[in-house]
């Protein structure tokens, strides 16, 4: 099961964060330091996968931007690590090439793609098509 999911310049700076489970705000903010220490100065060469208190952290670099995902033990590495990849497609495909910014200030449309991707901790869609199809609509009904 998916825990959290953290976008994270490399600056160590939280751009975007989605907790699955209850975690109070005071935590939130350690935790995210703790993974932003364990996961951004990490060698290229190194493993994209890191053990860390309950979670399992697999993270992926994309430009200047950090995607990590905190799963359960019983959770797939290699599938949540291919997620991450599914999840940066969509982004490029609705933003043609997505930045730090496109994601500063989208925010919510951000938050809607990933909603249609993950629900409750669960991956539930993976067709990028279908996750971009209730944004398109919204974007058509602003448009008219």
């Amino acid at each position: 099961m998916i825990k959290f999911l953290l976008m994270i310049n490399k600056q160590g700076q939280t751009r975007l964060s989605k907790y699955y489970d209850h975690v109070d705000v005071g935590k939130r903010a350690a935790l995210e330091a703790n993974v932003v220490k364990c996961c951004l100065f990490r060698k290229k060469e190194e493993c994209s996968f890191v053990e860390y208190k309950d979670y399992k952290l697999v993270y992926r670099q994309y430009a200047a931007l950090f995607i990590v995902v905190g799963i359960t033990d019983d959770e797939n590495e290699l599938s949540i690590y291919e997620l991450v990849h599914n999840f940066i497609e969509v982004l490029d495909k609705y933003f043609n090439r997505v930045s730090e910014l496109d994601i500063m200030f989208n925010l919510d449309k951000v938050h809607i793609m990933l909603d249609e991707m993950i629900l409750n901790g669960c991956i539930v869609e993976t067709n990028k098509n279908r996750i971009l199809a209730p944004l398109l609509a919204l974007d058509k009904m602003a448009e008219s």
